[in-house]
């Protein structure tokens, strides 16, 4: 299967062809990106994992391209390159990362900015879309974003790029509670100064946190549009060690303002912030559940993990403890953000996502085409799917039929999943329901067990002793 991922830079294109990744790069720049390669600072982020690494194609392996694949490459005229990355192996974007994400994404752009620095090198461009994360780690993945500078210019190209992209949502998140994810998938360009202007009070733009970063730009921006654009006369040029020293110092300072708009790990609390801890289970029954699916995560051998509603990711942590790739998604980006915390600190390969599994990420981009759903992604990458304490959320409030329920399961692992029931009778079962019991009135064990076994075969089940519970291992059929 082949598919273009990105087309917009007139310098190159990124094609997948199966999981191999390969980018195509124009002959006005394969000089300069094979000397980018060579860098000390460029080699030491791609051995720190940091950046993708790239390796040149030879001839013989462009000829051995299929010819679709030829035909796209062959739009970009002669006397260029082709470049193979390393494939990230599950691919998310900023619309799906909690704010603890991009702020991790932000300071991973301002570190590379400044290791290319003194090698006569800058960023072109300031955008969360040249970060992927592996686990709970960001990768850099556009290597055409790094453009040699010129010596004399002491100007930071994308620095109002990198305002709109990455600090104005996080102020946004960390003063107003506004979710990073949703104003970047509606804000493809980020966020302008003027519309974090209009939600401050009086007071507020004259505070040091707003003043600089919202309230100046946005008085500037109303005194430009009346005044004609004056060109400097030198062109912003200055000595070249002078350059490079207010750059490093421009650089410097972005980071600070970064810094002051980190999120807060005590910013608020969710309705399923607590709900593992304090309303699902006694702590003697969540030891139970736990070692149930431990044990049954290592009889399985999972290396691919999808843990679908992960709340607190409780599990996600025994999945990836066993040595799993896990993705974890929940709709809450509180409950994500607090993993994805874990997971840095005890270096756990976990993905967390915010991602709401009754209505998951479209297809975006230009004609839908250039950033795949996250069932796009999803389908048929795992060899495990957990789907704990979940059903009842999508059966009663979201009225998904069980039956889709495991479809939806059977299309996103190829061998097992852990599932959870909850009878009717439980406690929170019930307040979901709301008085619409006759919609679930045929609800039970039997039409649980009997609507699974058209999609999978029961391995195993395990009733969670003093609740309503039961955990059952299910291998697709």
């Amino acid at each position: 299967m082949i598919s273009t991922l990105s087309f917009r830079d007139p310098d190159g294109a990124v094609t997948c062809f199966g999981d191999r990744v390969i980018r195509r790069v124009a002959a006005q720049r394969a000089f300069d990106l094979r000397e980018l390669l060579q860098l000390r600072s460029v080699q030491g982020m791609i051995s720190a994992r940091r950046l993708i690494n790239s390796r040149e194609l030879a001839l013989r392996e462009e000829e051995d391209l299929e010819p679709r694949a030829r035909a796209i490459f062959d739009s970009f005229g002669a006397g260029g390159l082709l470049l193979e990355h390393d494939r990230v192996w599950f691919p998310s974007y900023p619309a799906e990362w909690p704010a603890e994400m991009l702020y991790a994404a932000g300071h991973l752009t301002i570190d590379l900015a400044e290791a290319i620095l003194e090698e006569g090198y800058g960023l072109k461009d300031a955008t969360p879309h040249n970060v992927l994360f592996r686990g709970p780690n960001p990768v850099f993945i556009d290597i055409l974003s790094f453009d040699r500078r010129a010596p004399a210019d002491a100007t930071w190209l994308p620095y109002a790029q990198f305002m709109r992209m990455f600090v104005l949502p996080l102020l946004l998140h960390r003063e107003f509670g506004a979710k990073t994810g949703e104003l970047l998938a509606v804000r493809t360009h980020g966020v302008e100064p003027e519309e974090v202007y209009a939600r401050c009070s009086r007071a507020q733009r004259l505070l040091p946190r707003f003043l600089g970063s919202v309230t100046i730009p946005t008085w500037l921006a109303k005194h430009c549009s009346r005044q004609p654009a004056k060109q400097k006369a030198n062109g912003g040029q200055v000595d070249q060690e002078k350059a490079r020293f207010i750059l490093a110092a421009h650089l410097r300072g972005l980071r600070r303002t970064l810094q002051k708009v980190e999120p807060r790990s005590d910013l608020g609390k969710s309705i399923w912030s607590s709900y593992s801890s304090t309303s699902s289970y006694s702590a003697a029954e969540l030891e139970q559940k736990l070692q149930c699916v431990g044990r049954w995560l290592k009889d399985c051998n999972a290396k691919t993990v999808l843990d679908l509603g992960c709340n607190s990711g409780s599990f996600s942590a025994i999945a990836a403890e066993l040595g799993a790739q896990v993705v974890a998604v929940d709709a809450d980006p509180v409950v994500v953000g607090r993993l994805w915390r874990q997971a840095s600190r005890e270096k756990l390969d976990i993905l967390p996502l915010v991602v709401n599994i009754a209505s998951p990420t479209p297809r975006t981009g230009w004609r839908n085409s250039e950033c795949p759903s996250f069932l796009d992604r999803a389908t048929g990458r795992f060899d495990t799917v957990m789907m704990l304490a979940l059903i009842h959320h999508l059966l009663i409030t979201e009225r998904i039929p069980l039956a889709e329920l495991f479809d939806l399961a059977a299309d996103l692992t190829t061998e097992n999943l852990i599932i959870e029931y909850i009878d009717p009778a439980d406690p929170l079962f019930q307040a979901l329901l709301r008085g619409r019991d006759a919609l679930h009135a045929t609800f039970g064990t039997e039409l649980f067990e009997t609507t699974c076994q058209k999609r999978f075969t029961i391995l195993q089940k395990q009733p969670v002793k003093g609740s309503l519970r039961t955990l059952y291992l299910l291998q697709k059929k």
